[in-house]
């Protein structure tokens, strides 16, 4: 009978897994809804330049999961790469602290301060990042259907975290006062050492398979120099201070990214499938991750513009006075959590619901994407015929926000999911990277298209298409994403046959 009841219910190991995820995320996206704010007016960088380096940031940071992901199969273990990189991204913020405090009185000092604060959150997220995630599965049999449910209220843990950043951080640093920022990194900061402090003393109680595992631990072919914690301090010293570097190279010397980004996806891709121990079978599913993950480019480039363009539109162009209170841009960021955290239950409960008629995991996808483009094209007509200057209603980026979490619920966990079921068990983690590097190269593309975001009556132009306005701006993304769906959704049933 115990045994029925745990069947209907989740392993504790979850929620563990979801509230170090949680304050992880508190961490990620309260430093994320305040730091194009923070470039444009404390170091006063042009939108331009702030919205290029923003997405170079956040390329790195789903880059670095790669490396985090194979260092930890091979030699760490998941538990310890946790609360390694927990540990650098805490650092990091806390340098963006001193950033904070020095970038009037001494700018050189601040700009130092920053692309070293920038570098150990983006070495820090290799670490966390793909280990967290990876696990989750592991708590379940395979064949066991809660798993999707299971990434779906995970995925609650990292909105929950995804809320509350922005709003405490938004809270405390973006006051109209470019000094406050400074305080919106420390809290950030000291979220991330409530996530490390949970891992640290609940994982080998709780996160455990079903039979009773505990999971994540160093593996058995590891040698003592590669845990030793001199040489891991070294090592991550070593990895923060190459971040540092290839950050300010991509932004101040050379735009070498996105040929990093395409080439790490083909050696990985080459590796895996020249591996003589995988069987037709398993290639078939891996090369489905791999299509999927093309797909998802188009979705998260398109979604990633919260953190720039929609932070603009949000600061410069939207209504926010209520009266008695100017509601903070960045609090705008949280409503895709809030929506996430609201809704996610209806779309688990829904998808277990639906039994046999349940669709397919690609063509969820599809749907995801469809409904990303239909929150661009809500918020394009919010802005037709509205002349520059004209500030609009909260209800237009608030209906968006709603529609493309809608979509996220439909493609974010449910590939998640998809990567852990399909991935053969050697390349787990690996797989689980590649997911998170077309992550990388949507996020590195999302800068690239918030550049073109059109101020002051310049037209931009994105390949033949051109924009002269915030109207054309949004249309752009409901093409992207509109195409992508229509393919996806035509090839759904094919990718299907693939899976089995």
């Amino acid at each position: 009978m115990s045994e029925e009841a745990n069947k209907k219910g989740h392993p504790k190991g979850l929620y563990v897994l979801f509230a170090t995820e949680m304050w992880e995320r508190f961490n990620y996206y309260g430093m994320r809804a305040i730091l194009i704010l923070f470039m444009t007016k404390a170091l006063l960088f042009d939108h331009a330049f702030a919205s290029n380096l923003y997405g170079s940031y956040t390329g790195l940071v789903y880059l670095t999961p790669l490396l985090g992901g194979y260092i930890a199969d091979r030699y760490w273990g998941n538990h310890r790469s946790i609360i390694a990189g927990g540990l650098v991204m805490a650092i990091g913020e806390f340098i963006l602290f001193f950033c904070g405090n020095f970038y009037h009185s001494a700018p050189q000092l601040s700009s130092i301060l920053f692309f070293s604060g920038l570098g150990f959150m983006i070495a820090g997220n290799g670490f966390f990042k793909p280990n967290i995630s990876s696990m989750v599965g592991q708590l379940y049999k395979k064949s066991d259907r809660r798993i999707d449910a299971a990434y779906t209220i995970f995925y609650m843990g990292i909105n929950v975290g995804g809320a509350l950043g922005p709003f405490i951080c938004g809270l405390v640093g973006d006051t109209g006062n470019p000094a406050d920022f400074k305080w919106a990194f420390l809290a950030g900061g000291i979220g991330m050492l409530i996530s490390v402090v949970v891992q640290q003393v609940f994982h080998h109680k709780y996160v455990v398979d079903p039979d009773n595992n505990v999971l994540g631990l160093t593996p058995k072919t590891t040698t003592a120099k590669w845990i030793n914690p001199v040489n891991m301090v070294i090592g991550l010293l070593l990895l923060s201070t190459s971040t540092i570097g290839l950050l300010y190279i991509e932004v101040k010397v050379v735009n070498y990214l996105s040929y990093l980004l395409v080439g790490s996806i083909l050696f990985i891709a080459f590796v895996i499938f020249s591996d003589k121990t995988l069987v037709y079978h398993e290639k078939l599913k891996v090369a489905v991750i791999f299509v999927v993950s093309f797909f998802v480019i188009f979705f998260w480039s398109a979604f990633e513009q919260a953190g720039a363009s929609l932070t603009y539109f949000a600061d410069e162009q939207t209504q926010r006075d209520l009266g008695f209170y100017v509601v903070p841009a960045s609090w705008f960021q949280s409503l895709n959590s809030i929506f996430v955290v609201s809704l996610a239950p209806l779309f688990a409960w829904l998808w277990v619901k639906l039994g046999k008629y349940e669709p397919s995991s690609p063509f969820k996808m599809a749907m995801g994407l469809f409904l990303l483009a239909m929150g661009y094209l809500w918020i394009a007509f919010g802005v037709k015929n509205v002349q520059p200057g004209i500030k609009v209603s909260m209800v237009w980026l608030t209906g968006m926000y709603a529609l493309h979490t809608c979509g996220e619920l439909s493609l974010s966990p449910i590939g998640l999911s998809l990567v852990n079921k399909l991935a053969p068990a050697k390349f787990a983690s690996l797989l689980m990277a590649v997911w998170f590097t077309a992550n990388a190269i949507a996020n590195k593309l999302a800068g690239i298209l918030s550049a073109l975001y059109p101020e002051n009556g310049k037209t931009t132009s994105f390949l033949i298409y051109h924009m002269s306005n915030k109207y054309d701006f949004f249309m752009l993304f409901v093409f992207m994403a509109g195409i992508a769906s229509l393919i996806l959704f035509l090839i759904s049933g094919k990718l299907k046959k693939m899976m089995v």
